[in-house]
């Protein structure tokens, strides 16, 4: 059993937080820390439906080329009642993965499940079915951007903990396809956390060798054995900020063509995933849907490979006087750009039409919120610390300013990521406003940025439609990395202050959210961890948010 030495103190303006004394299967590394084989990469199960569920495991068996493994279900851990079984293949052509669609499950039920091979037993995994009718919350755990070499996944270990989960609901970013000594590795060789190849990932043994590699983390093998997985990929289970037909970390003629190297990554996250495969035809069409009864309806969207129009890039919009925001804002919100498609756009609005769940929402991947910021902050041209005192010192000896800080401060503010859905303006009214002529309660789910965020979300015309809950990253660096000079609390501040729409922000620390939805309200909890660069670290909350149903509710208030 994992133990817990627990002491509680003051941590971080006053938050109090139980001090965790590592357990033994994190403190180690993570070969030695990997399940026995034949099964090293442990157990998995995902979208789960009423009545059905994926169940996945992997074979390392050497020398046996078509493995037969036996899978059973049980309403017990004890396996003395079993209620499921069947035995079923795997081979060189799927990566010896298995992936097995098991029905006739009740619903709202938890399962135990486990595999066997040639004697030897994989760990037992719990799962649980959707309920068709509940009075009982429904608690999903959010994740996003889990970076190996960046540090340890503490939040997937804690997530883990809670025995009262849905669901576990991962945004993208599931793997990284960097070289070694790429992104965020400063610390990698030290803690024992090179990625495998040590090239970058273009091929298909690349990208199933950095599955691999993912799955000798304790903690992720303990969340995946825990909790149903509901995923959809981001730009990184391809390449960094891939869109139709290409990406910014594709080099064409120097890393082969890209639709053969996307072809490859999909292949390996359909077999390493425990997802159900909606279009064999066309790995791209991952976008799906999962009723928790009448409380909450969740759609998985896909943002990246299907439709996203290439990304802007705000330098082309800097002329002499600085950034022309009103041609960049024009082109972001041209209708030819897209980033989810006419055909998935229309999809949706089927399913939340169809939908008689209180809550919609969408699981997505990068922020919809408008997020806009002063441009010279936005493109790195001054820390929001400098920027501060700036505007300070504009208001106080506004005669002591410099050509270059007067130039600072007449720059317009602009879009936060143009990656995001800033950047394609067009389509994000458009999904906004599906659910507002339809007069839906809704919730976006979004993650990429690492940090975690809140926001109302607003038509065009002013109008509230929803709310966005983001949740920060697992190990990936946020803003404390790219803003060394600001403090991230006073990060926090200003940004609620002065980014219109915003309510929340915590820009220092990893961890994941917990979305709790009832008739009555849909909320938001930010859990986080102290440190993702040691074994030992501190778990606590963070900030709470909720909204009501109706139209006259459609904002962030305070978590009662």
């Amino acid at each position: 059993m994992d133990k817990h030495n627990l002491n509680r103190r003051d941590f971080l303006g006053g938050l109090v937080a139980a001090a965790i004394a590592t357990p033994t299967l994190l403190a180690t590394s993570p070969a030695r820390a990997a399940d026995a084989l034949p099964f090293a990469h442990g157990v998995a199960s995902g979208d789960p439906l009423a009545n059905r569920v994926i169940l996945w495991t992997r074979v390392s068996a050497s020398g046996d080329a078509n493995p037969r493994v036996l899978w059973e279900v049980a309403r017990d851990s004890g396996f003395t009642r079993v209620v499921r079984t069947g035995i079923t293949r795997t081979n060189a052509l799927r990566d010896f993965t298995v992936k097995v669609d098991v029905d006739g499950l009740a619903p709202d039920s938890i399962y135990h499940f486990r595999f066997t091979y040639n004697g030897a037993r994989s760990t037992t995994g719990r799962t649980r079915t959707l309920p068709v009718a509940t009075n009982a919350p429904v608690r999903l755990a959010v994740f996003s951007c889990s970076n190996f070499p960046a540090g340890y996944f503490h939040a997937y270990a804690e997530a883990a903990r809670m025995s009262d989960l849905n669901a576990a609901v991962h945004l993208g970013d599931f793997i990284y396809e960097y070289a070694r000594g790429g992104y965020a590795s400063d610390d990698a060789a030290a803690l024992g956390r090179e990625v495998l190849p040590a090239t970058e990932c273009l091929t298909l043994a690349d990208y199933r060798a950095r599955h691999a590699l993912y799955r000798t983390d304790p903690g992720l093998r303990a969340l995946c054995a825990s909790v149903p997985l509901i995923a959809v990929w981001d730009d990184h289970e391809v390449a960094n900020n891939a869109y139709v037909s290409g990406a910014a970390n594709h080099t064409a003629g120097v890393e082969g063509d890209y639709a053969t190297r996307r072809n490859a990554a999909l292949k390996a996250y359909h077999e390493w995933m425990p997802i159900r495969t909606p279009d064999t035809s066309d790995l791209r069409k991952i976008y799906r849907s999962f009723d928790f009864a009448d409380v909450l309806s969740l759609h998985m969207l896909e943002t990246r490979h299907i439709a996203r129009t290439v990304q802007l890039s705000e330098g082309n919009f800097v002329g002499p006087d600085g950034i022309d925001a009103p041609t960049l804002y024009a082109a972001a919100n041209a209708s030819s750009r897209r980033l989810i498609g006419e055909e998935q756009l229309a999809w949706l609005r089927e399913r939340m039409t169809a939908s008689t769940a209180t809550w919609q929402v969408l699981g997505q991947q990068v922020l919809m919120g408008r997020m806009d910021m002063p441009a010279a902050i936005g493109l790195g041209q001054i820390s929001i610390t400098g920027y501060q005192r700036l505007t300070e010192k504009a208001s106080t000896r506004p005669a002591e300013l410099t050509r270059a800080e007067r130039y600072i401060l007449a720059q317009p503010v602009i879009p936060k990521s143009m990656d995001a859905w800033s950047g394609y303006g067009f389509e994000r009214e458009s999904v906004l406003g599906v659910a507002r002529d339809l007069d839906r309660n809704l919730v976006v789910l979004a993650g990429d940025t690492h940090n975690a965020w809140a926001n109302d979300l607003l038509d065009d015309g002013g109008v509230p439609v929803g709310v966005e809950f983001a949740t920060p990253g697992v190990s990936s660096p946020g803003m404390e990395v790219t803003s060394r000079t600001d403090d991230p609390a006073a990060v926090a501040r200003w940004m609620t202050a002065n980014v219109p729409h915003l309510k929340y922000a915590e820009t220092g620390h990893r961890g994941f959210m917990v979305v709790t939805a009832t008739r009555e309200e849909c909320r938001a909890d930010w859990h986080f961890v102290s440190t993702v660069k040691s074994p030992t670290y501190e778990f606590f909350a963070g900030g709470s948010l909720r909204t009501l149903p109706g139209a006259h509710h459609r904002t962030l208030i305070p978590a009662a």
